[in-house]
């Protein structure tokens, strides 16, 4: 999963039939298919409802081994050339299909259709799934997603950066080591923002890129900024899309504090429950402030970048609760391989 959206070169990939995003189109678009026919064969809406009960019978069982199946051999289809993965994935589901054909026979002791038309919807429809995922996956590849992944990448407001370099123009004198720490911070986080972000990263690097942001910040913004860190339970072999977690801290500044005279704080609690990785941002919310349609656009570039990385996996939701907006993202709690 962590080569979902790898896009340097298109050269093929089988979707990943772990994710339940892909596993939810392949049952949408079986049973629609299962429907179409049913209608076409029937002659009114109640003789369809029966042929579509009758298909059920045959297509469910395969369509339910099928998911079993391919999801214990994805990470195994996903290491191979891609037209090798083809002919495996058509190999199993013929042999799924002749596995429950025989099985029919046995069981019922009726003559289904002959084997060799089962074996060839079966493999009809198995090239059709394959084709359309292979036609979404270039549709998010180079054209598309570079360019929209490119955009979506957090990116750091001018006046960040203006405020920043003023706020370290004014440490040169007094604090020439604070003001090449901070020079240093900066450095660490525009080279990750002119980065070729499309694999996952590191969570604790992630946590640490939004360290070394909010520090910036609190040189110019002092006692007005406080951080309350909740990292006791957060998994740090995880890996997480590169700057999903910076840009909503961006806001929460952005949002949040800057327009208040007063102290505010900012929450950040990063856990694991199951396998799903929880990210939890609280800051203060103001309903007369005028950057809020910013946020709706920056909150909707994160769950476009979720989306491509994890597909119908990963959520992203906000609400307002005694003058706090929050914002939670939940994604597939995935595992470095690096010790």
């Amino acid at each position: 999963m962590a080569r979902s959206i790898n896009q340097n070169a298109y050269a093929g990939a089988l979707p990943n039939f772990r994710n339940l995003g892909i596993m939810l189109r392949i049952l949408v678009i079986v049973n629609m298919t299962a429907a179409a026919a049913a209608i076409v064969k029937s002659p009114d809406l109640l003789a369809g409802w029966r042929q579509f009960i009758e298909i059920s019978a045959l297509v469910e069982p395969l369509l339910i081994l099928s998911l079993l199946v391919l999801a214990t051999l994805s990470s195994v289809l996903r290491r191979i050339p891609y037209w090798a993965a083809v002919v495996v994935v058509l190999a199993v589901e013929l042999a799924l299909a002749t596995a429950l054909y025989l099985a029919g026979r046995i069981l019922l002791g009726d003559e289904p259709s002959s084997l060799e038309r089962y074996w060839a919807l079966v493999a009809l429809t198995t090239v059709a799934l394959l084709a359309y995922f292979n036609l979404r996956e270039r549709a998010l590849s180079p054209a598309l997603s570079e360019a929209r992944l490119q955009a979506l990448q957090a990116r750091i407001r001018p006046h960040f950066l203006f405020n920043s370099i003023n706020a370290v123009l004014s440490l040169i004198r007094k604090e020439p080591q604070r003001a090449e720490a901070t020079l240093e911070d900066m450095a660490d986080l525009f080279r990750v923002l002119m980065a070729d972000n499309r694999e996952l990263t590191s969570l604790t690097r992630e946590i640490e890129l939004c360290r070394q942001y909010l520090g910036i910040e609190q040189l110019r913004l002092g006692e007005r900024l406080q951080v309350d860190w909740q990292l006791d339970a957060m998994p740090r072999d995880a890996l997480v899309p590169p700057l999903v977690l910076q840009p909503l801290l961006e806001n929460a500044v952005y949002h949040g504090i800057e327009p208040r005279s007063e102290p505010g704080t900012i929450s950040v609690h990063v856990y694991a429950e199951r396998d799903e990785l929880h990210a939890v941002l609280r800051n203060p919310y103001r309903e007369a402030s005028d950057h809020h349609a910013g946020n709706r656009m920056a909150l909707a570039n994160i769950r476009e970048r979720l989306a491509l990385h994890f597909d119908a996996e990963a959520t992203l939701a906000t609400k307002v609760a005694d003058d706090i907006f929050q914002v939670r993202i939940v994604m597939p709690y995935i595992k470095s391989r690096e010790p």
